[in-house]
């Protein structure tokens, strides 16, 4: 009897699920502040964590790297280093999140736009759960070429 070897098919399929996944987070994140970039450069600024010339940048800058980190967890192009831009980035995010909840400000999360609730720590498990799924990813995930050869 070889239980080992239970695990090998299964984690090929929950590694494209969870990239899938954070694709999905970071294209509805990333469309979301496209469509308005003023309101996520006031989440940015609420933060309190970056200078005033940088909040514009960021505000600019961050929903195309959301939006280019999905297109490539989508299309398996460079899957690894789009898992680590992920990992980073929502290392980041929980960082902010610790931070201004250790301030206790009340602040709106700017997490996906205008839709985004204030922050709690509920948001701080997210975040590391999320963090936990782009490093899984990273290490685990065989792209597209796994299913169809």
């Amino acid at each position: 009897m070889k239980l080992r070897n239970f695990s090998r098919p299964f984690i090929p399929v929950f590694a494209l699920i969870c990239r899938l996944t954070l694709a999905i987070i970071f294209l509805f994140a990333g469309i979301e502040k496209l469509i308005n970039p003023g309101d996520f450069a006031v989440a940015i600024y609420n933060y309190r964590l970056l200078p005033d010339y940088a909040i514009n940048f960021v505000a600019v800058l961050l929903p195309w790297l959301e939006v280019i980190i999905a297109i490539s967890l989508i299309s398996a192009t460079n899957t690894r280093g789009a898992a680590l831009l992920s990992a980073l980035l929502f290392l980041t995010f929980a960082t902010a999140l610790t931070i201004n909840l250790m301030r206790g400000l009340d602040i709106s999360c700017g997490c996906f736009g205008a839709s985004s609730g204030n922050i709690n720590w509920s948001y701080l498990v997210r975040d590391f759960s999320l963090f936990c799924i782009s490093v899984f990813v990273m290490i685990y995930d065989r792209g597209w070429r796994y299913f169809f050869v």
